[in-house]
């Protein structure tokens, strides 16, 4: 695997770490800085030229520092005349900008993913997108992973029963996330909450659908945690339907603003999340564990350079 060289923004450079160790291959050498005014810096160290480059930078807070850090990394390779560029980010920002919901509004989603390919990605490789049409927002070819095998084993491991546990989706959207959970986790039950939005940062949460939930352990999946607010609403409603605990999983933990306060205040028995965007330790609340998506990207980016097939990493698991 000579030819193949792994970069690694400032965003998330434990996971990248991981990657690597996985690979067995080292990390590669860049300078990433800021001028005083703010700009960034970059700078590849070693030789690029005619490789197979993969640079691993999630667009988490802060975004926009983390997203233009991204394009110049891009650039800098396809100026150092690299083969292939893979864009790997294991979380993807703006992606709930994905459609005009009013007008004079933009699509956010889409320009992100022209900024993209327009610095020189010749390749995308993402994880649970918050919507999948966004796949087709890229002129690009793109591969999305799943987390969800991750996840499963965690609560496999837990060994409920079917009379023990209930899987919760907390809106309709995701009732097809929560359905493959169920499935996989020995057939539980499914509730769906009745989410109805009153704004673009408010919900009221008002019945619960399906179930039953009533003196069972309730878990609850969806793909990001960023506000905290509806999975506030829903673990309230589920305490009124009189659940015995609540885990709450996701694959990417943003908790922004008083998103931790809103989880300690619901009396979370578990915070399941992965490392796809890290966390910082004022973010930890009691019972938080975070798992690695590393062997799943890593995986994917030895099948990518030797043009292999992606799906078959998740055969019997979706």
């Amino acid at each position: 695997m000579r030819e193949l060289k792994i970069f690694s923004g400032r965003a998330n450079p434990g996971l990248a770490a991981e990657i690597c160790q996985f690979l067995n291959l080292p990390l590669g050498k860049i300078l990433l800085d800021n001028f005083p005014d703010g700009e960034c810096v970059c700078k590849i160290e070693e030789d690029v030229r005619g490789r197979d480059v993969f640079l691993i930078q999630s667009t988490c807070p802060p975004v926009n520092e983390n997203l233009m850090e991204l394009l110049i990394m891009i650039d800098s390779c396809k100026r150092a005349s690299a083969a292939r560029i893979t864009v790997v980010l294991p979380y993807f920002g703006y992606a709930r900008q994905d459609r005009k919901d009013e007008g004079r509004t933009p699509i956010t989603a889409k320009l992100v993913a022209n900024l993209i390919t327009r610095a020189g990605a010749d390749r995308v490789l993402t994880m649970d997108l918050h919507a999948p049409q966004i796949q087709g927002f890229f002129d690009v070819p793109v591969d999305h992973l799943y987390a969800a095998p991750v996840l499963n084993k965690y609560f496999q491991e837990l060994d409920l029963g079917v009379d023990e546990a209930v899987v919760v989706s907390p809106d309709v959207g995701s009732m097809k996330r929560a359905v493959g959970h169920a499935q996989r986790l020995g057939n539980l039950p499914v509730a769906i909450l009745d989410k109805r939005r009153t704004s673009a940062t408010e919900t009221i949460m008002e019945n619960v659908i399906g179930g039953p939930v009533e003196g069972r352990i309730a878990l609850m999946f969806d793909d990001m945690i960023s506000t905290a607010g509806s999975i506030r609403d829903a673990a309230e409603l589920l305490w009124k339907h009189g659940v015995k605990s609540i885990y709450v999983a996701a694959t990417h933990g943003v908790l922004c603003g008083d998103a931790v306060e809103k989880l300690r205040d619901q009396r979370i028995e578990k915070l399941v999340l992965t490392n796809t965007i890290p966390l910082t330790p004022e973010k930890y609340i009691d019972g938080t564990d975070v798992l690695s998506v590393a062997q799943i990207l890593g995986d994917a980016i030895g099948r990518i350079h030797q043009d292999k097939s992606i799906s078959a990493i998740f055969e019997g698991e979706r």
